[in-house]
């Protein structure tokens, strides 16, 4: 057995305490494991369905017309989702890119946009119009009204309220965000979002629901759109990428619709018929493949890091033995020294840049610095074990990823360990 005091300088104490709290874990990491097998056999279905084979991988170049690989991925998300049709393309930069090429493909001049469940992610906020100026291209210069309901104390959507706003104003999408982001309330599930849709649904049927689906693929055995979701939009190089699709995002749900955002990705009467892969297609696909895997690895890795620094006396959320419904666990640090003390300690246990030490940083696209911990072979990919947080109170580190469970358990050995020799 590796001496981890000296490789990595652990320390026997930090040892004892994360057997025993893997100890403790085990009924979590069972229930764990049967999401990943449930949705590993529905990937295998779809593939299988679908008639994947070698000739898939072949890439295209130029125009790109009559990409099969491409096409047929499209039709192995729409089933793998349980929805009508599906657009996954490395031309989609990151989730933001997505949902904003959603937003624009969908909403016209004069649409109401309402977001159900409070302030969006911070980097929608330029998209949407209500951060930026005028004259950006945001919604707002389209024309499009942005409105937002508060979460109520608990952080559950204040349904009252979106009835209310559904009642006495024409809204043309909802938007529910499933993750947390960097606010501090819980994930919701998809059966959970599926209820807040079908009252959506049941006081303005032509209201359409889109959710931002970004860490939670994979989470639960179904996605929002087998309940009900009009729309949802997430990245590849988070959960369905499986840490192998190199960039790229995706759009599933109505076929109208995700025509609509085709058109809106390329150019109107071009729409999903053009877009060479460049050999996107093979990685693309084993990424989705392994996907279902490597997301149980990173939700197994949230757990432990609950466990863990519970034991240390942070207030971890959601607990270990939560229901969990994205891969993000966020701990409450309570200081500026101790998030970036943790942050560093991820990063010290990443295979890339370990030696690397996070600071605080003006990150495009958010209001507050941020330190970000992010040793990944794809930059910026949300499922490799990574960690950031706003500098703001109450200094939240939140934590998503792990590629394999075992890399992720010594990066959060390393942050236990930061921890605990800052306090002496």
């Amino acid at each position: 057995m590796m001496d981890l005091t000296k490789a990595f300088g652990i320390s026997a104490e930090v040892v004892r305490l994360f057997e025993e709290c893997e100890n403790t874990v085990l009924p979590a990491f069972k229930r764990i494991e049967g999401i990943a097998e449930n949705n590993q056999w529905k990937v295998m279905k779809a593939f299988s369905d679908n008639r994947v084979s070698e000739a898939h991988f072949v890439p295209t170049y130029g125009y790109g017309y009559d990409d099969l690989g491409r096409d047929t991925l499209d039709r192995v998300y729409a089933d793998v989702f349980e929805c009508e049709d599906a657009l996954v393309r490395h031309q989609l930069i990151s989730g933001t890119h997505t949902l904003s090429t959603a937003f624009f493909g969908i909403l016209r001049p004069g649409d109401i946009l309402l977001s159900a469940t409070g302030r969006p992610y911070d980097t929608l906020e330029e998209v949407i119009g209500s951060g930026g100026e005028i004259g950006d291209g945001s919604l707002r210069d389209f024309g499009i009204k942005y409105m937002e309901i508060n979460l109520l104390p608990d952080g559950e959507p204040d349904m009252a309220s979106i009835m209310k706003a559904l009642d006495e104003n024409k809204i043309r999408m909802v938007l529910i965000q499933r993750s947390k982001g960097y606010g501090d309330r819980p994930t919701y599930s998809a059966e959970k979002i599926g209820t807040i849709i079908s009252a959506v649904k049941t006081k303005s049927p032509q209201t359409l629901c889109m959710v931002d689906n970004c860490y939670g693929e994979f989470v639960d055995e179904h996605e929002p759109t087998a309940f009900g979701a009009d729309i949802i939009c997430g990245s590849l190089i988070k959960n369905p990428g499986g840490g192998i699709a190199p960039t790229g995002g995706y759009i599933a749900g109505k076929s109208e619709l995700v025509e609509k955002c085709a058109c809106r990705l390329t150019s109107v009467g071009i729409g999903r018929e053009a877009g060479a892969s460049l050999g996107f297609n093979k990685l693309a696909y084993q990424g989705l493949f392994f996907a279902p895997h490597v997301v149980s690895n990173a939700v197994k890795s949230a757990v432990l890091a609950a466990c863990v620094f519970e034991k240390l006396g942070f207030e971890a959320e959601p607990a270990w033995n939560e229901e969990r419904h994205d891969i993000i666990e966020a701990i409450r640090l309570g200081s500026a020294d101790k998030l970036v003390a943790f942050c560093a300690g991820i990063q010290k246990g990443a295979p890339v840049d370990s030696f690397v030490e996070p600071k605080p940083w003006a990150m495009p696209g958010y209001s507050d610095e941020v330190v970000m911990a992010a040793g990944a072979f794809n930059q910026g990919a949300s499922i490799e074990l990574s960690a950031d947080g706003p500098i703001r109170e109450p200094y939240i580190g939140y934590l998503q990823g792990g590629l394999t469970y075992e890399s992720a358990k010594l990066g959060l050995m390393v942050a236990a360990q930061n921890l605990i020799n800052l306090n002496k």
